[in-house]
């Protein structure tokens, strides 16, 4: 990697494009860039606000982008994937993190301290096989023979963690990509039927109508969607068991659930919900219709404690390991991570794109065709053939489980507005009305810009969370 450029030499572009848009000076504009904190995005806005006392009207003060270098307002891009914005990708994680630890630790962001004595479970659900693929190590890490054949395709190959050829098919003219394609379109329909199934499976298992199980017990649950080497969304989930009461302002408490509601009990229902998951896909010529899960179920017992001396799953480590995925996008896959038109079509493997997502994305591209299949037109496949059809929130999470993200950037931007508020920079928020009018203006640095701001930013190192792991 070659060595940055003298700041002497990136500060000339800059003062360049500031001359010619608005001649403001250079010091304002550095001063935004520092506010931003990193993001390599940034969002552009036009317009201005007036502060109002509330009580005799009087304008206390007046703001406007007019007064700004280009006349924009440069503001956090909020981005979530780590390609596109390292610096917003990380508070993204950072916020899954305490979304996922405080569902798991409690007593903390409404939730009360006794979800750490819940049935609580890591849970994996992956999609099904649409034809080999190379594999890599094992979940240990050792390398093993790839696909040793007698019949249809075979590789005999150890292929180590870092090889391309994982995930890609060993034949692409017999793999599915249809099926490929509508499982990701479908992934988001079949984890919601996943969630009603459990319910029923528990309700089964338990010997109660789903009536009475309603009554006793509900099913909280957190989860992130990741995509595998070949393509396909894997969802990992955390997944709670809770008693139901209803107190006396009407809400629904969160409490320990009857002792009949066991981690074994939820084990065994969440390997028989999956299992019985089906969606009725379109017949497009796929060699199965019916949309599933995947055998490979994986079901782990998370443990109580901040130790793992045991070598059991503790709060602390599968709250840091969902978060690591919750930035992640379909770029992991070898694909693209922002949406393609139909001139990138005949230069995927300019952008990097691998041969098999490259396929996959041209196969959403035709199957999102509303002439030829007006049938699929509410897939939106086009506008997400970039994720491989996938159309899902990559973070959600059940009401019950704990705090949102809104909550959580809302606590952060409060603690902002009280530390200015303190240093006199700000007006009391109860005596005082913002009159607001933006506009979306842009989007990104210009040329001169993204020069000097690449060379006065760092990229944000990681850092563990609590504990968490990276």
């Amino acid at each position: 990697m070659s060595a940055p450029a003298p700041l002497a030499e990136l500060v000339g572009p800059v003062i360049r494009d500031l001359a010619r848009r608005s001649g403001k000076d250079l010091t304002r504009w550095l001063d935004q860039v520092a506010r931003l904190g990193g993001c390599a995005e940034p969002i552009r806005l036009t317009g201005e606000t007036h502060t109002v006392d509330a009580a005799s009207g009087e304008v206390l003060a007046t703001y406007s982008t007019r007064n700004e270098p280009h006349g924009h307002l440069l503001v956090r891009c909020g981005n979530r994937r780590a390609s596109r914005c390292p610096s917003c990708a990380e508070t993204y994680r950072k916020d899954t993190f305490h979304l996922i630890r405080a569902g798991l630790l409690g007593g903390d962001k409404g939730v009360p301290e006794t979800v750490r004595t819940h049935p609580r479970v890591l849970a994996t659900l992956t999609a099904p096989s649409f034809g080999p693929v190379h594999r890599g190590p094992d979940k240990h890490g050792a390398p093993q023979v790839c696909h040793p054949r007698r019949t249809g395709p075979a590789c005999f190959d150890r292929h180590t963690a870092d090889d391309p050829r994982i995930g890609q098919p060993l034949d692409p003219d017999s793999y599915d990509y249809v099926g490929h394609v509508l499982w990701n379109a479908y992934a988001g329909d079949l984890w919601r039927r996943f969630t009603i199934y459990l319910r029923r499976h528990l309700a089964g298992a338990a010997g109660l109508t789903q009536a009475a199980f309603n009554r006793q017990v509900k099913v909280s649950f957190a989860k992130v969607a990741e995509y595998q080497a070949r393509g396909l969304v894997h969802f990992h989930a955390v997944i709670r068991l809770d008693g139901r009461t209803d107190d006396d302002d009407g809400d629904d408490a969160t409490i320990p659930p009857p002792d009949w509601a066991t981690v074994q009990l939820l084990d065994a229902a969440i390997h028989s919900a999956a299992a019985a998951v089906r969606v009725e896909g379109p017949d497009l010529g796929q060699p199965d219709r019916y949309l599933v899960w995947g055998q490979q179920v994986d079901v782990r017992f998370i443990a109580p404690g901040d130790l793992d001396d045991a070598g059991e799953l503790t709060e602390q480590k599968v709250a840091g390991y969902i978060a690591k995925y919750a930035t992640k996008a379909a770029e992991t896959a070898g694909t693209l991570d922002r949406r393609i038109r139909p001139h990138d079509l005949g230069r995927l493997h300019q952008q990097g794109v691998t041969d098999h997502a490259a396929r996959l994305i041209r196969t959403a591209w035709e199957l999102g065709d509303p002439v030829a299949h007006p049938e699929l037109l509410t897939l939106r496949l086009r506008k997400w053939a970039h994720m491989l059809g996938f159309r899902g929130h990559f973070s959600t999470r059940s009401r019950a489980y704990s705090t949102t993200m809104t909550a959580l950037r809302q606590a952060r931007a409060d603690y902002r507005q009280a530390q200015i508020r303190e240093s006199g920079w700000a007006f009391d928020p109860d005596t005082t009305l913002v009159l607001a009018h933006w506009s979306f203006a842009g989007q990104g640095y210009t040329p001169g810009e993204s020069l000097l701001a690449a060379g006065i930013t760092a990229d944000p190192q990681p850092r563990r969370l609590n504990g968490g792991p990276e």
